[in-house]
């Protein structure tokens, strides 16, 4: 099986910019193995099982909970069974469409 998850955290209380956080969710991610994308709007994230995809959201959320009262979270999951790579498979099957 093969979770693509797309997701979005950030503190609702706060002054300037969002990136000290979010270097801290990024970090959380990244500590947990999973293949993983940082975008100007979120962070892909691909795991085996839905279970991995909601604790990658719990254990960012951790990071951010000690300095933040409140936290805004956007979460989309693509659940397929099948083989893992999907993050880099279906960005490149778009590309290969184009300028044909």
């Amino acid at each position: 099986m093969s979770v693509v998850m797309n997701f979005a955290m950030f503190p609702t209380q706060r002054e300037g910019s969002a990136s000290p956080y979010v270097s801290k969710v990024i970090e959380r991610v990244r500590a947990m193995g999973f293949e993983n994308q940082l975008t100007a709007m979120g962070t892909l994230v691909e795991t085996e099982t839905l279970s991995q995809a909601l604790a990658v959201i719990d254990d960012a959320y951790k990071a951010l909970e000690p300095d933040c009262d409140r936290v805004y979270v956007t979460v989309n999951i693509d659940i397929r069974k099948g083989p893992m790579g999907r993050i880099s498979s279906k960005v490149e099957s778009v590309e290969k469409r184009i300028g044909k």
